[in-house]
């Protein structure tokens, strides 16, 4: 499955097998014993992870039910009216497919996945910049697509990555996308990341974002669920990150726009509510995030379950 898929977790090894995830992950450490492959934090990929990106066809199919729930509750931090970038992956592709339903919405994007699911939201303005196609996934980069985003000013940035840890923030395996996700970033008043359990705890050749740049984090229930992932968790929030953890199969309508969530979220200072551009694509001012979380390192998983809504197992 790694051989045909680039990358796996741990949970769809087991559903394909039939066993449980610890007898899965006792194979794949000895798998990795023999050089076969290299442990993620939730799977696993081919040797020399730092610089292999999986191509899209296999990017679809890995942690499909995590990407739809974390697209989910991401949509529900939109406000009609806003003006976003949303950048280029399989998540933000999931997440663009719900957006085409706020109404009054500009979408500025160097992804083809992402303006072809906008391309028949009648209320939606979709922005694409220039650039070179790279076709591994879709996505418009190099200088024509960087000097596209000079001057842009929007209210929050949705970003994908290959990897995350809490020491490097988000990372990628190719240059030129990394590059361009930086300048997406740099546009916004707010940086939200969109990552799966299989990507905390992973890092890759490029830096995208640093940790201090990542305003919120929108990842799944099963990072709070693995020891590692959570450890991580725990991390992120220390550096002042906003976590919020979306149960696998939330339905579509379980967010509520305007930041109320209904969804495992680390509790914390109150975040303040970013105003969207104004008409004439006037600035915002920039504004920092809200500090980390007061309780100790290490107990993210705890404090999660004790919120409403599924427990973390």
């Amino acid at each position: 499955m790694v051989r045909a898929n680039g990358a796996v977790s741990l949970r769809e090894l087991a559903r394909v097998v039939q066993t449980s995830e610890v007898t899965v992950r006792r194979d794949v450490r000895a798998l990795e014993a023999e050089g076969l492959l290299d442990r993620r934090h939730g799977g696993a990929v081919l040797p020399g992870g730092f610089s292999r990106e999986p191509g899209y066809p296999q990017k679809t199919h890995l942690a499909a039910a995590e990407k739809s729930a974390i697209a989910d509750l991401a949509a529900g931090l939109v406000e009609e009216g806003d003006a976003v970038v949303v950048g280029a992956g399989t998540t933000t592709q999931e997440l663009a497919r719900r957006l085409a339903r706020v109404p009054g919405l500009t979408v500025v994007t160097n992804s083809l996945l992402v303006a072809q699911a906008l391309a028949h939201a009648n209320r939606v303005e979709v922005v694409m910049t220039g650039g070179t196609l790279r076709g591994s996934n879709y996505a418009l980069v190099g200088s024509g697509a960087e000097q596209s985003l000079h001057g842009l000013r929007v209210s929050k940035a949705f970003i994908s990555g290959s990897g995350l840890t809490a020491e490097r923030g988000l990372s990628t395996t190719n240059m030129l996308s990394a590059s361009v996700d930086r300048a997406l970033v740099q546009a916004a008043a707010e940086v939200i990341v969109l990552a799966d359990h299989t990507k905390l705890g992973s890092d890759t050749m490029f830096q995208t974002v640093p940790t201090e740049a990542i305003t919120h984090l929108v990842t799944d229930e099963q990072s709070a669920a693995e020891d590692a992932t959570a450890c991580e968790l725990s991390a992120l929030a220390d550096c002042g990150v906003r976590i919020s953890v979306a149960p696998t199969g939330l339905p579509a309508d379980s967010t509520v726009h305007g930041g109320q969530d209904r969804h495992q979220s680390l509790p914390g200072p109150a975040v303040p509510r970013r105003v969207a551009p104004p008409p004439g694509g006037a600035p915002l001012p920039g504004q920092r995030r809200p500090g980390a979380h007061s309780g100790p390192p290490g107990q993210l998983p705890t404090r999660l379950a004790e919120l409403g809504g599924p427990r973390v197992r």
